[in-house]
């Protein structure tokens, strides 16, 4: 793949159920989207589009190099809206499409490039990235998605439970320790334009109803999802005033 050879796309609807306002919610004064899509500059895509729901958006990113995309406030994901952004961009099916999610303000350029190489090199329609996960607080946390892959490389399952399940050490209380061998999956992912319409036709499947995980939809459809480890850590995203918070003490730091 050459270099250049993708686009970065990323959905960001205004009213977040647990953060509402988010993609305008101020990170050192400035938009939390406008953060995100330096991330994706940053990574030297070949075009970056937000696919936006609300004009404030619009606004706050005019005149800063990247493309907007106006959609339909009603689409019920962000895949979804970002198949409403590749019609309205005119991406052909074979365009390597980037999915960087609108609440991630650190994501680091090299693991934006790297899941889009992961795509290239591969012939699963869909990849992502992960990475280690080292705290225990971490890999109970419902709110933090697990993964398990297979030799393959390909994704077997994801959840927001704490999978595999180790038997011995769980049962065991004040024994649980965390030696590498469980993976927190980062909502990042890249597919071809013709494979994000597709996952946007397919229904919702009955395990993505069951966990709220829409990647889901794809394994329950027999379909393979490649997964590498992410080069750089990503810190985690803004879903919540505590992230921000958060977020806004690892940019003062950064700072000096």
């Amino acid at each position: 793949m050459n270099h250049h050879d993708f686009v970065v796309a990323i959905p960001a609807r205004h009213d977040a159920t647990r953060l509402p306002g988010k993609p305008l919610r101020l990170l050192g004064g400035e938009p939390l989207i406008l953060h995100v899509a330096r991330r994706a500059l940053d990574a030297g895509a070949r075009e970056v589009w937000v696919a936006a729901d609300d004009e404030r958006i619009a606004r706050a990113l005019d005149g800063r190099g990247v493309n907007v995309a106006m959609t339909r406030a009603t689409h019920q994901s962000g895949t979804d809206r970002l198949a409403e952004c590749a019609d309205i961009a005119g991406w052909d099916d074979d365009t390597i499409v980037v999915n960087l999610q609108g609440d991630e303000p650190f994501a680091p350029a090299a693991g934006i490039r790297r899941v889009a190489q992961l795509l290239a090199d591969g012939r699963a329609g869909m990849a992502t990235l992960a990475e280690h996960i080292t705290q225990p607080p971490v890999l109970f946390d419902p709110n933090t998605v697990k993964v398990v892959v297979a030799d393959t490389g390909h994704a077997l399952y994801f959840s927001r439970a704490p999978i595999p399940w180790h038997r011995d050490a769980f049962s065991r209380e004040g024994e649980v320790k965390v030696p590498g061998e469980w993976l927190r999956h980062i909502g990042i992912y890249a597919y071809r334009a013709g494979f994000l319409r597709r996952f946007s036709a397919m229904p919702p499947g009955r395990l993505e109803r069951i966990e709220s995980l829409e990647q889901l939809r794809v394994l329950e459809a027999g379909l393979p999802i490649a997964v590498a480890l992410a080069p750089e850590p990503f810190p985690q995203g803004v879903d919540t005033p505590e992230d921000l918070a958060r977020a806004e003490a690892i940019l003062g730091a950064a700072h000096g």
